[in-house]
């Protein structure tokens, strides 16, 4: 199910959306300058390795910045096109409610914040692993909590392929947001048994720093004002 759009009007102008929007788009561009072994060496440099978090890898890695300032940097690299497409895309239709009801600066705190606990929360499973994490997920999964508790009836314009015919649907949030979450926390209780590396076994997709997220989302949320009266 991809979102389209909701039915939420803001009154303020989302400047820290934009801007965060803008800055993935900036970095993603950096990275298709680059060579593939260029590449990977800035991976290696920005995007959060478990192993160096957890300084277990067998050969560390000299990447010139300190490995826990990766939790945030790690945040605006992205895999592909349609990592970063999908990610933006849920980013702009949620995310400027969210900022609406915090502010601009709670915002970025917010943001920032459940994009680092959302990286703790796979790394909690991933500690010894060697490949990078890259992706604003973990982020937007806590504006997707916050969303959630927040504007429960609010109505989504979703995308939805049925075979082969692909047509929308108006769903509550409640509905949408809670089937995506149930649906990540039950990935990676599936890849339990394998060996965790950052969800790559499982595909690639880091499924605890997206259930992770969304729940310190619904926490930090109210701690910050989300649920205060006009």
């Amino acid at each position: 199910m991809v979102p389209l759009r909701d039915n939420n009007p803001t009154s303020i102008t989302p400047y820290v959306t934009y801007a965060i929007v803008g800055a993935n788009i900036f970095i993603f561009l950096y990275q298709i300058t680059l060579s593939p072994q260029e590449l990977q060496a800035f991976f290696n440099r920005a995007a959060v390795v478990p192993c160096q978090l957890s300084t277990t890898c067998p050969v560390p890695v000299d990447q010139g910045i300190p490995e826990w300032l990766t939790l945030v940097t790690s945040q605006f690299l992205h895999g592909g096109l349609l990592h970063l497409g999908g990610n933006m895309l849920f980013l702009w239709v949620f995310g400027n409610n969210i900022e609406d009801r915090l502010g601009h600066l709670k915002f970025f705190i917010f943001y920032i914040s459940c994009g680092v606990l959302a990286a703790l929360a796979q790394w909690f499973f991933s500690q010894n692993s060697g490949t990078p994490m890259v992706g604003a997920s973990g982020a937007i999964a806590g504006i997707m909590g916050a969303y959630i508790l927040r504007f429960p009836k609010a109505q989504v314009l979703t995308l939805v392929p049925l075979g082969f015919f692909i047509t929308t649907f108006r769903l509550p949030a409640y509905f949408f947001l809670g089937f995506w979450f149930i649906q990540q926390a039950f990935y990676g209780l599936v890849s339990l048994p394998a060996r965790t590396n950052v969800g790559m076994e499982g595909g690639g997709v880091a499924y605890w720093a997206h259930a992770g997220g969304f729940v310190f989302g619904a926490i930090l949320g109210p701690m910050l004002g989300l649920m205060r009266r006009d």
